[in-house]
């Protein structure tokens, strides 16, 4: 369903019109794909999972940035509270070169490359999704506060 899911939005959102729409740009130039990360930690695994993330999944990020596919990534968490409901831990904002490259998930070769020891690093990667209690994707776009409405 999620593969399902990532190919619809890929449609949706790889087409010059569409995609021109989302960021203002001319269709000559793919526009760049924003995509927001939420995180709920189980209560007292934040700074685990901050730390597996900054082992395992950080370097492929900034990995992917030296190659171009990622323009850039950033993280940030709540500085207060919030009802548990509406609780995440982390929001790690990845802007993609475009659509295209956002639907292409993380090269083997590189994990392999990064990773040698793919026992450790799959070990740790499900340690990793284990003590998360929610995940979620959100493509986002900009909104033109300056476009006026006909």
């Amino acid at each position: 369903m999620q593969r399902f899911v990532i190919a619809l939005l890929t449609l949706l959102f790889s087409t010059p019109a569409i995609a021109s729409a989302q960021t203002g740009t001319s269709s000559s130039q793919p526009a760049p794909f924003i995509v927001e990360y939420y995180y709920k930690v189980k209560w007292g695994h934040q700074e685990e999972f901050l730390t597996l993330f900054r082992k395992n999944h950080l370097p492929l990020l900034q990995k992917q940035i030296a190659l171009g596919r990622i323009v850039s990534v950033d993280m940030i968490s709540p500085r207060y509270h919030m009802p548990e409901p509406a609780r995440w831990d982390y929001r790690v904002t990845i802007v993609f070169k475009d659509a295209s490259s956002a639907m292409q998930g993380d090269p083997p070769e590189l994990v392999k490359q990064l990773y040698p020891d793919q026992e450790a690093f799959k070990r740790e990667e499900q340690q990793r999704f284990e003590i998360l209690e929610a995940h979620w994707d959100l493509p986002i776009s900009k909104v033109d506060l300056e476009k006026q409405q006909p």
